[in-house]
This record gives structure tokens, sequence and C-alpha cells, in this order.
């Protein structure tokens, strides 16, 4: 067994795309590894700027001998097919071939054996294909190279059992990178060429050539040095995972440095600085104790230079001096910004189309201002006044230089400007939070007016894609409906809102004129009802039930929803509700058989003039007396009392079953408790459809 090893060395790799193109390359190199029949023991990939590498152990010297057989034709058949396959196998004599007996007799069969190659010389061709097959999302071409890579590539390291293999990887018409033993260390730090003759001895010379393979090590490193960094000057680095993967991409040896930001900026909100220190310079921001936003960057250099030093020193200063213009620019914005009041922007978002179909994002506005309104009534607490004055703010700042700038800051650029321009600090908040929650660990506002402009700016959306047909399909959906329906549920749900929600659909969809006038409610409350279940399933909630309770129709509000779906989940955990669960599938099976077999529907009136065995007479009054309590309970939202009012249908449906044989001799007496049977299901369909209901 050999190792094989490769290293791509090039130009800066753009960090996005270190981690995918190290797993792509993994990924051919060896499924070509597979298809040339080469086994494998393990295989591991790494990136750093400027290289791709893979070690794959385990690997045999030369693939297996092989045996290829094809049938032919069946022996004594005429000459011609004979000859056919004799020519078709490279066969001087039909005795060359092999007769077997098989079941429908004896035929002959061509087997040739293949003689596996060295490894040493199918590995070039694995190598070359996996490198031209490799995706990049952008690439390039450079010099009168036709072929396109992500960056210009310099050499290809590829060893096999510790000796270079003899290959190329062609460029061009007539110029070819070939593979060699060699590669090289930083690019400023230990640009030397050095050989290597395996992995370990690759990663051992790396590393003393200033250089660190794996980008999880690099990482940790930025992170410990970044903690002990920020200690020391009594502060914390803002947790930002991202931009942590992203900066352990941009350097091979990571040297975290502290700098200060001038005073001069403080006075910019904290959320200004820290984006234009990210997006623009990759700076971590740090914080105090209090969470505020401190005067301290944390950054990493791709050089050796020790904190205090005198190098060290004229990095920080050389950073400290170019973020000074990229905060200046800032600044400007936000100066600019508050000398118009937000609201004299809101005309401006006419000039941004929302959707063709639906119009401007003034048109949109306008549409919020009387939604958030309606959905106040659902809010405690939420005045019509600031729901309208929030919806009505809440995308001014999308036409803002700050906005425009840095589009993250969207919403949280508007609560200051709002503040700014004096409005309460409720709208300023609903301005901010109406795009949340994003995603299922983003907050969910609880805020009265903040829930509010949230709700209606995602219901309007719903509303609006669906009137237009705009629907999510299998795994598309492009405007992102299904976030905005998790969105709606989380916001109602978290915060325990009694919202009619077919009334807010359809005040939602009278806002827009011109479309379809076809009611939406009804399909938007199922959608969201598979949403819900996404939502409980996580939750540990059987989605069944969701579906049990849901069939019944007519509901529309989650909280009364999720109320009476724990209710039914109590009562199914419980003895007797388990119990009716199995004596409903045993009535509904019986009455399914009766009906198909008799080509008729059970579930007339059940008659007490017929009736010949007490049980009858007592499941019946049992069931009328449910069916009516479980209607007193359930108008008043005592679920639980609608659930043990059915519990008390166990003893006498238990008692039917034990005491009355269905299929009576007389057809009137058996037509009454087919009847009978199928007034089980109709009482218990009062609190939910049990045929729904699973396990």
């Amino acid at each position: 067994m050999a190792e094989l090893l490769i290293e791509l060395f090039s130009e800066e790799i753009p960090a996005r795309m270190q981690a995918r193109a190290d797993e792509d390359l993994k990924r051919l190199v060896t499924e070509g590894l597979k298809a040339a029949n080469l086994t494998f023991e393990s295989a591991a990939a790494y990136a750093t700027p400027r290289r791709l590498a893979l070690v794959v152990d385990g690997l045999p010297l030369q693939q297996p001998d092989l045996s290829e057989e094809k049938k032919g034709p069946k022996v004594g058949a005429p000459e011609q097919a004979v000859q056919g396959f004799m020519k078709a196998n490279g066969l001087a004599s039909i005795d060359d071939a092999e007769v077997r007996e098989t079941p429908k007799g004896d035929f002959y069969f061509a087997v040739r054996h293949v003689a596996g190659r060295p490894a040493a010389a199918v590995l070039p061709e694995v190598l070359a294909k996996a490198f031209n097959d490799l995706p990049w999302p952008k690439s390039m071409r450079w010099a009168d190279d036709s072929r396109r890579w992500v960056r210009p590539l310099h050499s290809i390291l590829a060893l096999f059992g510790g000796k270079a293999l003899e290959g190329a990887f062609e460029m061009a018409e007539g110029r070819a990178v070939a593979f060699g033993d060699s590669t090289e260390g930083h690019r400023f730090l230990a640009p030397q060429r050095f050989s290597v003759t395996s992995f370990s001895d690759y990663r051992d010379k790396l590393r003393a050539a200033k250089v660190v393979l794996a980008a999880a090590e690099r990482r940790d490193l930025i992170a410990e040095q970044a903690a002990a960094l920020a200690k020391e000057a009594g502060v914390k680095m803002k947790d930002d995972p991202a931009l942590l993967d992203e900066v352990a991409g941009l350097v091979e040896w990571p040297q975290v440095l502290m700098g200060r930001i001038d005073q001069a900026f403080m006075s910019l909100p904290g959320e200004v600085l820290s984006t234009s220190m990210r997006s623009h310079q990759k700076y971590f921001s740090t914080e105090t104790a209090d969470g505020s936003l401190a005067d301290r960057f944390i950054f990493v250099a791709n050089m050796e230079a020790e904190a205090g030093s005198g190098r060290a020193a004229t990095i920080v200063s050389g950073n400290e001096r170019v973020l000074k213009p990229r905060l200046a620019d800032a600044r400007f914005f936000y100066d600019q910004d508050r000398k118009e009041p937000l609201s004299s922007r809101v005309p401006a978002l006419g000039d941004i189309v929302f959707h063709a179909k639906l119009g401007t994002v003034a048109d949109k506005v306008s549409r919020l201002q009387s939604l958030a309104v309606a959905i106040s009534e659902f809010v405690p607490g939420a005045g019509r006044d600031e729901a309208r004055s929030a919806a009505r703010l809440c995308k001014a700042d999308l036409v803002t230089g700050m906005v425009g700038e840095f589009p993250e800051l969207q919403g949280i650029m508007g609560r200051y400007y709002a503040l700014n321009d004096g409005e309460t600090p409720a709208v300023a908040e609903a301005v901010a939070e109406h795009y949340q929650p994003l995603g299922p660990n983003d907050a969910c506002p609880s805020a009265p007016v903040s829930i509010c402009a949230a709700l209606a700016d995602k219901i309007d959306t719903l509303v609006g894609f669906w009137m237009i047909d705009e629907k999510p399909t299998g795994s598309k959906d492009p405007y992102a409906l299904r976030r905005a329906a998790l969105g709606v549920i989380r916001l109602i749900v978290e915060n325990k809102l009694r919202v009619n929600l077919a009334r807010v659909f359809a005040a939602a969809q009278s806002e827009y004129s011109g479309l379809s006038a076809a009611p939406v409610a009804e399909d938007l409350l199922a959608f969201l009802g598979e949403r819900l279940k996404v939502v409980l399933r996580d939750q540990g909630v059987r989605h069944d039930l969701i579906t049990a309770v849901m069939a019944q129709g007519g509901e529309d509000d989650l909280v009364r929803l999720l109320a009476r779906v724990e209710a039914l989940k109590s009562f199914l955990d419980s003895d007797d509700g388990a119990n009716l669960l199995v004596a409903y599938r045993r009535a509904a099976n019986i009455v399914r058989i009766e009906e198909k077999k008799d080509k008729r529907r059970y579930g007339g009136e059940v008659r007490s003039d017929i009736v010949a065995q007490p049980e009858e007479s007592t499941l019946a009054e049992h069931l009328s007396k449910a069916a009516g309590g479980a209607k007193d309970a359930l108008g008043g939202e005592n679920f639980a009392m609608a659930m043990q009012t059915m519990a008390q249908l166990r003893q006498p449906v238990d008692a039917f079953f034990d005491k009355v044989t269905v299929n009576a001799d007389d057809a009137a007496l058996r037509e009454n408790r087919l009847n009978l049977l199928s007034a089980i299901g109709a009482t218990l369909s009062e609190v939910a459809d049990f045929s729904k209901i699973e396990g």
C-alpha cells in the first residue's frame, strides 16, 4: 500500500471558494480512483489561500487483474451468428470460447483476462481528469493559456509512494504544468521551493516554511490569539463565526493584532462601525462588559509580528490609518442621511420595484399601513397610530446613503433615523425589527408595535404572491415564502396572539386592486399548516395530530389550534384515549367493508325503536351526550374537557363490541347498528378527524 499526495499551487484562491474546492478535489479524485478499481483507506483535503492539497492513504501499487466475459450464441446456432460473435470478441477460432451449461442450454462465452496496470501509470490520468473537472464559481484565463482556472496555476505536486508521478496538466496547446515533488512556503517569510517525500514531511516542512495547512487549525489559532489580546485589553471580541472562517482563508501564517478606533468616530452607531470594519477591512469588532462597542478592533496579518514588537506597531499603525477614511465615509453618510426626516424619503420608494405584478415598494408600504392597523386589533398593547407610523417608515431607510453602502443595515439605520426625527421608541424599534425573524435562530420580536409591522410585512408578501400564483414548488422558493410563513407562525405562537388569520388574509387581499379576486385564505392556511408541522416536528410534536385537528376546517387561530393538538396528544397518551382510538378504527373498518359490499353509505339516524340490546341504547345515548358536551367544551375553548367527554365513550363502545353482533340477520337491525358505528366516528370528529391519526 502507498500514499498519494497532491498539491495544486496557485495565486490566492478567494476564501469563499476554498472549502468547496477542497471537497470537490477530494470527491473527483476519489471517484476517479474507484472508477479505476483502485481502493483506498482514507482521504483528506486541505486548503490555504495559495494551495489545494489532498492525501489518499492505502492505495495499492497495481490495479487488480480483471476477467471480462460476454455471452454468445447457443451451441449449434447458425454459422453467421457464431462468426459475428467471434469477430466482435477477437476470437480466432470458436474453440477459443468457453462452452457453459445454462438452464436454457449450452452457450458460448468469450472470456478475456485483463491484467491490472501499475497504479503509477493510472494515477496521472485520474488526476488530469479530476483537475479538468474541478468546478469553480468564477475562473479566469491568463497569458496565452486557453484553459480557465480560478487563479494562475504555478505548480503541481503529485507524489505516489514518495516518488513524483510522471505526467502533466495541460493549460494550452504546447504548454502544461508538470507534476513534481516540490512546493513553496509562505510568499514573504519563506518563498524558497523545497522537495517533500510524504504527507507528514510535506505538512512539517510547510509549517517550518510558515504555512499552517489545515483551515480549522488556522481558525483555532486566530480565535485563541484574539481572545488573549481582547482579554489583555479588557474587552471581548464580538462573535462572528462567518468572518472567522473567511479570515482563516485569507492567511497562511496568522498573526492576530489589535488596533484602536479614532475617538472622533465613536459617536457613530455601533452597527455602522462594526459593519464598515467587517465589510471593507475584515476586522473584528470588540465589546465592553456591558455589550456596547469598544474602541478596539482586531485584525489578522499574514506576517510574523509578535504583539508589542516594532514590526507589529508598524502594521497596527498602517491598519489604523487605512481604517480612518472608511469610517469617515460612514460618518459622511450618517450625517447626510439625518439632514432629511425619514418620512420624506417614503415617496422615493416608488422608484424601487417590489415585483412587476405587485407594484413598487411604495405600493407595499401603502398596503402595510392599513394591514398593520388591522393586525393591531389582535395584539394587546399595540396602538393603531403607532402601528400605522411604523408601517409607513419601515422601508424608508432603503433609499438612504448608509443602507445604499451597507444593505445589511436596513432596518437598523431606520431605527436611528426615526429616533433622530422624534418618533416614539416603539415605532423606531418596530422599524428595526419588522424584518425579523429571518430564520429559526433569529430573535422574534415581542414588542406590540414591532409585532404588527413584522406580521404585516410577511402577510402582505404571502398574500400578494399567492394572488399572482407564485407559490413555492418543490425545492424552489425564490421569494422565500416558506421563511415568511415560518416568521408568521413564530410571531403568533411565541407571543401567544389570538389572531383571526382568515380575516387578516382577507384584509390584506382587499388592499390589492386589479388582481385575482379569488379568496386565498383557505389555501394560505393550509400552507401555514404544513409549515407549522415542520416547526412542531422539531419540538417532538406528531404531525398527524396537527393534520387530524386541521382536517376539521375553519381553524385559523394558531394558538387555539396548538391547544387542541396538545389536548388531543394528552388524550391519546391515556389508556382511555388509546383504547378508544383502537375501537374507532375497528368501527371504521367494519363500516367501510360493509359499505363497499352493499354499495351504499351508512351514517343515517340511529333509530331507538329497533334497538335489540341494551348496549346499543347505552352507546347511542352516550354518543349524543358526548357530541353535545364536546361542542359546548370546544365553544368555551375547554379542550381538556372536550377530550374528557370523549373519554367517557370508551366503556359503552367496548361493551357494544363485546355483546353486539353488527351483521345481524335482520336487515333493519343490521343497518341501524352500522349507522351506530358510523356515529362513533362522527362524534369523535367533533374534536379531530381520527382517521388522520397514525400508529
